[in-house]
Parts: C-alpha cells; sequence; structure tokens
C-alpha cells in the first residue's frame, strides 16, 4: 500500500504561483511513477502532469504546458507541482496519484494508469 497526502493548496490570485507536494509514505517512493490530476466543479478529473520515477520523463496537459513543473525527490520521498501564471480556470481540486512501475520512463496520463491516490488539496485561483 501507499498513502498519499497532497499539500500546498490554497487562494491566490490570477498571476500568482502555488507549489503542491504530495507525501508518500508505505513503499519504495522511487519506484513508483506519479501524476497529478484536477477537477473543477462540475466536471470530470482532468490530467495535470506525470513524472516517471526516475523523475527523467515527464508529460503535461496542454492547458498547463509553459507554466506547470512536475517534480520529485525521491529522497524525500516527495512529488512536487510547481505552478506559475495561474488562471482562474486552474481552480480546482488537485490530487497526487501513484503507480508501481519496472520502467524507469514510464508515466501514466489517465486515470485508470493510477492505483494509488490522495485525498486531495483545493487551489482556487481568483481573478
Amino acid at each position: 500500500q501507499v498513502q498519499l497526502v497532497e499539500s500546498g493548496g490554497g487562494l491566490v490570485q490570477a498571476g500568482g504561483s502555488l507549489r503542491l507536494s504530495c507525501a508518500a509514505s508505505g513503499r519504495i517512493f522511487s519506484t513508483y511513477a506519479m501524476g497529478w490530476f484536477r477537477q473543477a466543479p462540475g466536471k470530470e478529473r482532468e490530467f495535470v502532469a506525470a513524472i516517471s520515477w526516475s523523475g527523467g520523463s515527464s508529460d503535461y496537459a496542454d492547458s498547463v504546458k509553459g507554466r506547470f513543473t512536475i517534480s520529485r525527490d525521491n529522497a524525500k520521498n516527495t512529488q512536487y507541482l510547481q505552478m506559475n501564471s495561474l488562471k482562474p480556470e486552474d481552480t480546482a481540486v488537485y490530487y497526487c496519484a501513484a503507480r508501481f512501475s519496472q520502467s524507469s520512463t514510464w508515466y501514466g496520463s489517465q486515470e485508470t494508469h493510477y492505483d494509488y491516490w490522495g485525498q486531495g488539496t483545493q487551489v482556487t485561483v481568483s481573478s
């Protein structure tokens, strides 16, 4: 089992920045590919970003490319999502996800790719 706990959400003005963290425990974090998803009110959960367990491969949704950066620190069992130039449409609950991977380059961009989920952290961007 892997337990995931997100933190770092909050209220920020448009154009501002936030850094989300996802702390993992329970298994060897360094063998888990990680992802971030978000769900806005009235909408389905959507992919934001993902990173392989090595950190060498990553991907982003088109809507956040150039503004968000995913990273991880395997020594601290933590992944991060740096969010810059935030827009009101980024308002959502952000979820951390994890899946064991034998491949050092694999990451998933769909909900069904992941086995473990955090409880989510609210991000609100005011205009």
